[in-house]
């Protein structure tokens, strides 16, 4: 099996393996008690806290482990009504936002919804105009995870914080894998997930720089001062570290090899499979992600295809694959609708290989000329019908 769906999630890495194992069969106390067995599992969570601040140029109290981005994600939103009624956020941010925004709409809150350019990217100055006087908070993912494009964190913290609004960021797909300090970017708020960068599944962590302003999450026992109660997933934990130790160790080298094997991977697509486009910016982009919308193709069967050969793509985000609309994401960038259901994203990691790459290549070319022989649009696309011209009938 060759795996290329790095997005959705990655392989535990074997130090994440090796970091839990330790907390599943020997200490395995609770971290509330006061006997220093207890105090084995307090101290590695508050030694995985220190690691991650130190990763983003934050303090440890300014860290609270979550179950992964999407609670992070609900919990940043869920805050921002005690600071107004207005939320400024985009049309691609992950389905954790937009869903948590359109229930928050429901109780009397206002969203305005960004429009995005070609590129997937956000216009800071569109941010600025939208700014009201009961704007409570302002959340544009770091990167999105669909087209991989990066968004101007940086400029929108400025604005952020220069209005004195709060700034939050998804940064799910862009934790462990883009440089991040949450004082230069000027960030309030910051989500992230585990298993988007080798950890195990099922925790998270949200950094909040006012915690003293937050609405508690969860009550019950005070854990994680007071703001998100239950007994902390200290293995889950524990195998976070340890993915984060082996981030922090060699960041720059594998940072290098995805984008050079992302590179290459779309250089060749591009020039050996025509019509055939590219999904997001290549200047402003994750080091592992590809994303292509290519004609005369269902995504989906592409996907098949490829999956009985032993290849993992996608057709989409993970967390929606399984709805017939197309994606938010392709549409918002301006794909037609008839085209956007051609589109997969193929996101790889530093475990990959070229030679992976090069066989990927090969069966997708191939794969794209056989649902194309099977196609009528194809013959249609290529005979210059405008499919969008189409009236399709109804049954």
């Amino acid at each position: 099996m060759i795996y290329l769906d790095n997005a959705a999630t990655t392989k535990i890495s074997d130090g994440a393996i090796k970091a839990m194992e330790p907390y599943i069969n020997e200490v395995y106390s609770n971290p509330s008690g006061v006997y220093a067995f207890s105090k084995m599992s307090k101290e590695l969570i508050e030694e995985t806290r220190k690691n991650i601040a130190d990763f983003i140029n934050a303090k440890p109290e300014n860290i609270f482990f979550t179950s992964g981005g999407t609670e992070s994600d609900n919990w940043a939103l869920e805050n921002s009504k005690n600071n107004g009624k207005h939320i400024i956020t985009s049309k691609i941010e992950h389905h954790a936002i937009l869903n948590k925004c359109q229930q928050l709409e429901k109780d009397k809150m206002k969203a305005t919804y960004l429009n995005v350019d070609s590129q997937g990217v956000v216009n800071a100055d569109d941010v600025e105009r939208n700014i009201r006087n009961d704007t409570a908070i302002i959340s544009i993912m770091f990167a999105n995870n669909e087209i991989g494009t990066i968004e101007p964190v940086k400029e929108i913290g400025k604005i952020a914080k220069e209005h004195n609004i709060i700034f939050h960021t998804d940064a799910v797909q862009a934790f462990g894998h883009v440089s991040i300090d949450v004082e230069k970017m000027n960030l309030d708020m910051m989500s992230a997930s585990s298993h988007k960068f080798h950890g195990p599944k099922g925790v998270g962590f949200l950094y909040v720089r006012n915690p003293e302003k937050m609405i508690p999450l969860i009550y019950g026992g005070g854990q994680e001062r007071g703001k998100r109660s239950g007994t902390e997933n200290v293995i889950g934990i524990a195998g976070m570290n340890g993915a984060l130790q082996e981030v922090m160790s060699n960041f720059n080298d594998r940072v290098q090899k995805e984008t050079n094997l992302r590179n290459y991977l779309i250089n060749r697509v591009l020039s050996e499979i025509p019509y055939i486009k590219l999904n997001g910016s290549m200047a402003r982009r994750l080091p592992g992600n590809a994303n292509f919308t290519i004609a005369g193709v269902d995504g989906t069967s592409l996907v098949v295809l490829m999956d009985n050969d032993g290849i993992c793509i996608s057709s989409g985000s993970a967390c929606s694959s399984g709805s017939d609309a197309p994606s938010h994401v392709i549409s918002a960038i301006g794909v037609p609708e008839k085209f956007a259901y051609g589109t997969v994203r193929i996101t790889l990691c530093s475990d990959n290989t070229k030679e992976e790459i090069d066989y990927t290549i090969n069966l997708t070319r191939n794969a794209v000329a056989k649902l194309r022989e099977l196609s009528p649009l194809w013959d249609m696309f290529k005979d210059g019908i405008d499919l969008n011209t189409i009236e399709w009938s109804a049954h």
